[in-house]
């Protein structure tokens, strides 16, 4: 039987303490909203994390019981130590996934993976928000119909300041008139780091069932391969070679 993959769900949890309207969206938190959903879906075993918590969570032995790595974050992106940051970086270097929601284009781990400002526009006015299947053949697009319809958003648009996608499998379109992209796929060292752009905290994306099919598929995708491991540094010929006196 196959190994579960392995999922921490980590978050801010900032918002959803402060913010009684948000609270009232996420009564316990948006990590719980996710990891509630993969939860009870086959072949996941699921964990949370939270800022707050020693070492936000992300302990050394945390990180080594996870595969794939769920990160939300907004208004404490300065507060994540940069201890951390490389540790994660090295991570998802070594293989385990990282997928980053909304506003995690600004968190210090997918800005250092980016090597970008990542740096968009924005507006919050709980506009419609369509996004487009632009890689069917994608398997995080599987299962998902042309577009996924949500109804109230914060906007995210273009230029987003990011390196040329692998893999581009979604693109929004806002009510406003801006488009966006929103699904983009990375692979960085051994690992697979996907960028997902729903999720503002004042609204109740991550119940949505489109989005919550996404990310499960997200997580299947990111899982770590079990191709071999690169070999650096000096080696030994496998070949007699003659050698020029």
């Amino acid at each position: 039987m196959a190994q579960p993959v392995r999922v921490t769900v980590w978050n801010e949890f900032r918002h959803e303490r402060k913010d009684e309207q948000i609270r009232r969206v996420y009564p316990e938190g948006i990590h719980r909203a996710i990891a509630e959903y993969l939860e009870q879906q086959p072949g996941f075993a699921v964990q949370t994390a939270t800022l707050d918590e020693p070492e936000h969570g992300l302990t050394d032995a945390a990180l080594a019981e996870t595969d794939v790595l769920i990160w939300w974050g907004h208004q404490a992106h300065a507060a994540v130590a940069d201890e951390i940051v490389d540790r994660v970086q090295a991570r998802v270097l070594d293989g385990m996934g990282l997928i980053c929601l909304h506003s995690s284009h600004f968190s210090k781990i997918f800005k250092r993976l980016m090597g970008t400002t990542c740096n968009l526009k924005w507006r919050e006015i709980g506009e419609n928000e369509r996004l487009w299947v632009v890689d069917p053949s994608h398997p995080i697009a599987e299962g998902v119909g042309q577009y996924i319809d949500i109804p109230h958003e914060e906007m995210y648009g273009e230029f987003f300041d990011i390196p040329q996608p692998d893999r581009l499998v979604f693109v929004s379109w806002f009510a406003g008139g801006e488009v966006f992209r929103s699904g983009c796929c990375y692979h960085r060292g051994r690992g697979k780091v996907f960028y997902f752009r729903p999720g503002h905290e004042t609204y109740p994306t991550f119940y949505h069932a489109e989005v919550r099919h996404v990310l499960g598929n997200a997580v299947r995708w990111a899982a770590p391969s079990a191709g071999p491991e690169p070999v650096f540094g000096n080696v030994q010929p496998l070949e007699e070679v003659t050698v020029q006196a």
